[in-house]
């Protein structure tokens, strides 16, 4: 019996102490979180000339901002109208909780606060909002341990940085960028009292949807102001006669969602805490060739769909399916200045310049006949542009035929790589790589660094290879660039909170000569000026590019370059299916080109005109009665070229 009772006194002694200590544990820890204060901050994208593209945050949107950076008058409307004793007490103010003691006791439950501004930052951070005696005993205990932990300044920051202040806004500095895009320093008088009003009530005070009931809060902090003696009489009323203008915007400010998504894949991983770590992301991006960009893509698609309309082919699966993707970048430095992932990224968010794989037909050919003349042959070598029946084995072992053809079924015998590259012919592009050797072909592309996805056939002379728009651009940086291939980049620098600066480079290597390449740049001017891209041509700047138009019409592209900017334009159905036999890569994607780099003129008038010309090419005559560029490696010719092969000759791939 004695073991029994000593056991129950054991526990009766034992309970409290236990309790005692959790309530010492929960106290701790608690206010820990307040005085190791690290809120969830909004990271921050921006634009190559530090335009903000977007706003990344997942529960709470917060910009930080330290005490030092808040202008004293800011300060001093908050304590006017919260808490104008906030220097002098310990955390709470015993006049007013004896007033408001007597009035809730009056009442039975609690009806006025008396709360001081370190008691708000613990309600708002620590407990609930719940009117109980319980809690409100809490709320003094915490907060007179915060002042013990706590500066008056440090509390400040964090009260600043904590408090929500209607439209999902939390923090000053948030609310101040959000409602009136001004920086914190910038702000009027009225316009900081409208902010420090908003806490006791931030939906009905609203500035977005009670305007003058805002207004009319913010008169009352000038007031207060005037009555402390904090203000003089015309600062007042200057203060209560503006009526600042506020604005209604979205939270993440996303204007440009196709490179936000890009941006978190790029970054995701080596950033988890990417929507709540408080960062500063810099990208590539130009903002206006980006807004350029897209109505480029718009104008193109709408000329695509009222051409089918004038026809009577406009249907239903191509309103829905037709779409486009754009990507500009500096060849030289890699940095993609325009991404413009579809023509309307609310109704599909898939980036077709990063996701889609698709054929790029011609466009790809540019690549064949850079090997062609890099194997010693010049834009003014004979290739026959005949027909040819070739065999090859099928997956069933039988012998099998393919006839390819011109896309309009004409032949002009034997032509030159200048004019087989400037008018496109099929035939001549197959029978110059047939006649190469097809193994030495592919072994040239992947000098050139493209050896990805290549078809084990001479189907690869009609460019058969699986190809996203960026990939594209991608080995377009050689021709653009004078021979060294880079790699596509849209960041370029990452700003911790701490002020840790990561930046991003490309990688790049030399695959030619600028004397080789200008060869194909010269070739790929003519495209644009006389050939199948004349649908490009841009006044009063050089362009050098080519079109590209797949089997059936399923894809539409120019892949194109000025001096400085190379840019990729693909058109077609999102489901694979063909568009109309009219919309090639000339008709469908050179004017978008021409339609994007007439306002990059505009908006960059000094953009760079002309390409330049290497030293080690030179002109020689030619047996067509003209001249034409040579290198020490693509030489002009000593004799005249062979006759033209027999059109009925067969031959084995």
């Amino acid at each position: 019996m004695k073991k029994y009772i000593l056991i129950g006194l054991g526990i009766i002694v034992l309970v409290p102490v236990v309790f005692l200590g959790y309530i010492i544990y929960s106290f701790e820890y608690e206010t820990k979180r307040l005085i190791n204060y690290q809120p969830r901050l909004t990271t921050e994208v921006y634009d190559r000339n530090g335009n903000k593209i977007a706003n990344l945050f997942s529960d709470e949107h917060r910009y930080y901002v330290s005490y030092q950076n808040i202008p004293p008058m800011l300060t001093e409307a908050l304590l006017a109208i919260e808490d104008t004793t906030f220097f002098e007490h310990n955390g709470v103010n015993p006049d007013a909780i004896m007033r408001a003691i007597i009035k809730d006791v009056t009442s039975g439950h609690l009806v006025e606060g008396a709360s001081t501004i370190t008691q708000q930052l613990v309600k708002n951070t620590l407990l609930t909002r719940e009117k109980k005696f319980s809690r409100k005993f809490k709320e003094v205990l915490y907060s007179i341990r915060i002042e013990q932990e706590l500066t008056k300044e440090q509390i400040l920051e964090r009260y600043f940085n904590e408090i929500y202040l209607g439209h999902g806004y939390y923090g000053i500095k948030t609310a101040a960028d959000g409602y009136f895009r001004k920086p914190l320093k910038e702000l009027s008088l009225k316009e900081m009292a409208m902010l420090v009003g908003l806490p006791k009530a931030p939906n009905f005070y609203s500035p977005t949807k009670n305007y003058e009931l805002c207004l009319g809060r913010a008169n009352r902090v000038v007031g207060r102001m005037y009555e402390l003696g904090w203000i003089d009489q015309p600062t007042y009323e200057k203060a209560t006669q503006e009526r600042p203008k506020v604005y209604n915007d979205t939270l993440s400010k996303n204007s440009g969602p196709y490179i936000i998504d890009e941006v978190m894949r790029q970054l995701g991983d080596a950033f988890p805490d990417i929507r709540s770590g408080g960062y500063k992301i810099y990208t590539t991006i130009d903002m206006r060739l980006q807004e350029a960009g897209y109505k480029a893509l718009q104008s193109g698609r709408n000329e695509i769909i009222k051409r089918a309309q004038d026809a009577g082919d406009l249907d239903e699966n191509m309103q829905r399916q037709l779409n486009g993707a754009l990507i500009s970048l500096d060849p030289r430095s890699g940095e993609i200045l325009a991404m413009v992932g579809g023509y309307d990224y609310s109704l599909s968010p898939y980036n077709r310049v990063t996701q889609a794989k698709r054929q790029p037909g011609s466009a790809f050919k540019p690549f064949l006949y850079q090997v062609a003349l890099d194997s010693g042959m010049s834009p003014a070598s004979m290739v026959p542009d005949i027909a040819r029946t070739y065999t090859y084995a099928g997956d069933d072992g039988e012998e099998k035929t393919w006839q390819p053809k011109n896309y309009k079924n004409e032949y002009k015998g034997m032509v030159t790589i200048r004019d087989a590259l400037t008018h496109s012919r099929n035939l001549a592009t197959i029978n110059m790589v047939s006649d190469m050797g097809f193994s030495k072909v592919i072994e040239g592309l992947r000098r050139l660094g493209i050896s990805e996805n290549l078809p084990p056939d001479l189907s690869i002379a009609l460019g058969t290879i699986s190809i996203s728009p960026i990939d594209l651009a991608k080995y377009y940086t050689m021709f653009a660039s004078g021979g060294t291939l880079t790699n596509p980049i849209l960041i370029r620098e990452v700003i911790t909170p701490t002020g840790q600066t990561l930046r991003y480079e490309n990688k790049s290597r030399q695959v030619d000569t600028p004397q080789q390449i200008y060869l194909m740049t010269s070739i790929l001017k003519d495209v644009v000026t006389r050939g199948t891209g004349t649908g490009a041509r841009v006044g009063g700047i050089e362009i050098a590019g080519k079109t590209g138009t797949t089997n059936k019409n399923v894809d539409a592209w120019f892949a194109g370059y000025s001096p400085t900017v190379e840019t990729v334009v693909w058109f077609g159905h999102d489901d694979n299916t063909p568009m109309r036999r009219s919309e090639t890569g000339g008709r469908a994607a050179a004017p978008v080109f021409r339609y994007y780099y007439e306002d990059l003129l505009r908006i960059y008038p000094d953009t760079k005109r002309s390409f330049d010309l290497p030293a080690g090419v030179y002109q020689a005559p030619t047996d067509q009665n003209g001249s034409e560029n040579f290198t020490d490696t693509s030489a002009a010719p000593d004799a005249t070229q062979e006759e033209t092969p027999k059109t009925d000759e067969k031959l084995v791939f």
